[in-house]
């Protein structure tokens, strides 16, 4: 796996066949993440086939038409390069959420998920692979603003944002 770029290297891996699928485009034509993944440097907590066996099979269904419910595949990948000897703590991935790993050697959690195998080096990636499919956390709902007596309501269509009354100008 050393010689080739993360995504070429795990669809050589028999433990990542469904990830690889998923990544590739080869679950759902409309999804492809191979060039993304090849072209940075990376660390990817990646879920092994048993991990994908767990799921309800209508889970693995849906996604060959939910081409939203594949852009979640970034929250396995943390920009750059962590060795096993720094993965411990909280790693903000390419989403947005964070990741925390806990635990050392062959210990390794990473939220609630064990490590099967960790710091696997591939030309642009450390892998880590993972026994579950994590979840992203849930997008927060919006804050809603109650307007004071006099300000202006901002209408559901309105793009102005917290704290923001009419023509742009906030309150103090």
């Amino acid at each position: 796996m050393a010689q080739e770029p993360v995504a070429v290297a795990a669809s050589n891996n028999s433990l990542l066949t469904t990830l690889s699928a998923a990544v590739s485009g080869k679950l759902n034509p409309n999804v492809n993440l191979v060039d993304t993944l090849n072209g940075g440097q990376f660390t990817v907590f990646a879920p092994v086939d048993d991990a994908f066996a767990k799921l309800p099979s209508a889970t693995i269904y849906s996604l060959k038409t939910d081409s939203a419910g594949l852009t979640n595949i970034p929250y396995y990948v943390v920009p750059g390069r962590v060795n096993p000897q720094n993965v411990e703590g909280v790693h903000k991935t390419e989403q947005g959420a964070d990741l925390t790993v806990t635990g050392s050697g062959n210990n390794l959690k990473v939220n609630n998920a064990s490590v099967v195998c960790g710091g696997v080096q591939t030309a642009n990636a450390t892998v880590y692979l993972i026994d579950t499919v994590l979840t992203p956390p849930a997008i927060k709902p919006r804050r809603v603003v109650v307007p004071r007596d006099g300000d202006p309501a901002p209408s559901a269509q309105s793009p102005l944002g917290r704290g923001a009354t009419k023509a742009g100008q906030h309150r103090r």
